[in-house]
């Protein structure tokens, strides 16, 4: 009887893994950084896999060579503990060695470094402000700014009390009123602060995670190499409605940018007229 449980349990399992491997939610799931779409993301990504193959060739020799010895020199093989204090090539060895593949590893590392941190070339400037619990775009060059905040169908339904279901919500607590509209294959600056608290701009298809820090302005670039639509989030810890700080970016063409553009600047002449 006892037995029977067991393998009644087991099957059950099995099939719920197998419904989870074959459901929708399987396919959106994954264990790897996502690739990208700028240039930048690209080469974070190309990095990150280089250092990945790296540590799982050291596993492989180091937890290789670990179960060889404990398969080989078992004591009921009649093996015998050796009896020395030190072993000098042993230990130049496994100094040298890290030590090599470290300084290998820091070139690549350090030109990425140097290249996220360069927004020389830049085409178009927007300033990011912070606030609790909302973003302001400034496009410095065009004369456009507007507030972004969380859309109004995902601030009803987080309500306690609502009565809406989120999951009937597209795109819940990740969709704002404006999103930020930006140019594809055009190199973006973000100057980043904030007017109360710490805050992050967190744009994981771009590669770029920055501080809004009070009375300090951080700088940030990308290069969207694809249209489309992306999501991102505050990263660091800023309140109440930290969670409700949504970001998106939309990567259009060059002529849809500049009827955006057009669009978005018709308010502001007409309120200076």
């Amino acid at each position: 009887m006892q037995m029977n449980r067991k393998v009644g349990a087991f099957a059950a399992a099995l099939s719920m893994l197998a419904a989870f491997y074959s459901s929708a939610a399987w396919s959106d799931w994954q264990m790897n950084m996502p690739r990208g779409v700028t240039t930048i993301s690209s080469e974070v990504y190309g990095l990150h896999m280089l250092i990945l193959w790296v540590c799982v060739v050291i596993g492989i020799g180091v937890f290789g060579a670990m179960v060889y010895a404990i398969v080989k020199y078992r004591k009921d093989n009649g093996a015998q503990a050796a009896k020395f204090s030190h072993n000098t090539l042993a230990e130049v060895t496994w100094t040298t060695i890290p030590a090599i593949i470290l300084i290998v590893l820091a070139i690549p590392a350090a030109e990425t470094l140097v290249k996220i941190e360069d927004t020389t070339g830049s085409e178009l400037t927007i300033k990011v402000t912070g606030y609790q619990w909302q973003w302001h775009y400034d496009y410095i060059d065009d004369g456009v700014q507007f507030f972004s905040r969380l859309d109004r169908d995902s601030n009803a339904a987080r309500r306690r009390g609502s009565g809406i279901d989120p999951s009937t919500v597209e795109n819940y607590l990740l969709e704002v009123d404006n999103p930020v509209v930006v140019p594809v294959d055009t190199k973006v600056r973000l100057l980043l602060t904030s007017a109360d608290v710490l805050h992050a701009w967190w744009m994981p298809e771009f590669a770029v995670k920055k501080d809004a820090v009070p009375g300090y302005i951080n700088e940030a670039w990308f290069h969207a190499l694809e249209e489309g639509t992306y999501r991102g989030q505050c990263a660091e810890l800023c309140g109440m409605d930290h969670a409700y700080m949504p970001i998106v970016v939309r990567v259009v063409s060059r002529e849809e940018y500049d009827d955006w553009l057009a669009e978005k600047s018709r308010p502001a002449l007409t309120q200076a007229d």
